[in-house]
Parts: C-alpha cells; structure tokens; sequence
C-alpha cells in the first residue's frame, strides 16, 4: 500500500473516506481539468490551521502566524475530526488566541470557534496604526489626539479629542469594554463570553 504524502510535511490524514471529491470539467477545445465541488468541513479547518503554521509561501503572505505550531495530537486528521465535532463550529472560524492571549500552539486546551464579528473585534490593526497607542490617532487639524474605535459595523466611532495620548487611549479602552459586554451576551460559548469581557478588564496599559 502506498504511504500518504504528509500534508505540509507534518500533517497525517488517515480519513477512511475521501476527505475531496472532484468532476472533470470538459471545455470547447477538448481539453479536460478536474474541478473541486466539495471538501470535507472537518478536513478543511484541519488543512487551513496547518498551512497557516507550516506554510512559508502563507506566512510570507501572513507574518503574524510565524512561530505558530500544532500541538502533536492535532497533527493526525482524525484526532482534530473528533475534537470539532464536539464544538460548535459551524460559520464559525479556528481561534488560537482568545481564550490565552499570546498563544502560539494550536491544541484542544487553547482553540475555540467564534464566529466572523469576535474575531474582527480583537484584532487590533498594529502595523496600521503606526507608533501611538491602540485607538489613538493624531488630529493635525486641532493639534490634539484622537480615540477612535470600532462600533462592530466595520464604521469607525469618533470617541472625543484629548490632549493627551494616554486620556484618547483609555477612551477607546472603556469603549471597547463597552462593546466586549455587548458582545459577550451574544455568544452561545460561556468561555468566549468570559474571555471577551477578561480581553479588557485585565487590559494592561503601558503609560
């Protein structure tokens, strides 16, 4: 029996059914290509979080996920298949992150699925914002900083003008407490709830 290609080098899938189904597609010249019509949702996540930790061409793309792994149980399709289907994943995304700020391992004691608006809430935009605290910008036309922060539409919320980097940044922090309570209560995971509201309740803010 021919041994199975590791995915990304570390991956082993030992579905005992065809994780992919593909048609082939006939074109006007004659010529034939085989088209994906549908994969396996517990195969795709697992396939996703590998590439995302052990491809160069997507971290390239991704910086952010250099340094990330899967924990070693994880790295056997089926042991990862067992795990989701007791979760509430459906619509929902593999999260690494919110319930251990900091992690860099894919395991089951870290991962949870939440849904497109949690994940797009804690993402704080780093790189664009440049060298002021988070939620602050300069406002050249006042001379005065700015708290801004996002009001779950994808809109920016204007939060005042401070004269002070430290007042615009703990602006944006109450308001995003604000909202993280809001959004807590709609969530169906009590640890999302809890790990949304203890995201900036414990927020530490390096004056």
């Amino acid at each position: 029996m021919k041994k199975k290609k590791l995915l990304y080098g570390v991956g082993i899938n030992d579905a005992d059914y065809a994780v992919e189904k593909c048609e082939t597609i006939n074109y006007e010249n004659g010529e034939q290509k085989r088209k994906l019509v549908w994969i396996c949702p517990f195969y795709c996540k697992w396939r996703d979080m590998l590439r995302r930790c052990y491809s160069a061409k997507w971290q390239e793309k991704y910086p952010t996920y250099i340094g990330c792994s899967v924990c070693k149980d994880w790295l056997v399709f089926s042991n990862f298949k067992h795990w989701m289907e007791k979760q509430d994943w459906e619509g929902k995304q593999l999260d690494k992150d919110l319930l251990l700020q900091g992690n860099e391992v894919y395991s089951p004691r870290a991962c949870v699925f939440v849904d497109k608006k949690v994940n797009l809430f804690v993402t704080e935009r780093n790189a664009s914002r440049g060298r002021l605290m988070i939620g602050v910008c300069w406002h050249r036309g006042v001379n005065k900083f700015q708290a801004l922060c996002g009001d779950g539409s994808g809109k920016q919320k204007h939060l005042g003008l401070f004269d002070t980097e430290l007042e615009a940044h703990k602006a944006w922090l109450a308001f995003k407490l604000e909202q993280a309570k809001i959004l807590a209560a709609e969530q169906s995971d009590p640890r999302v709830a809890k790990a949304l509201i203890e995201r900036y309740e414990n927020y530490v803010i390096e004056e």
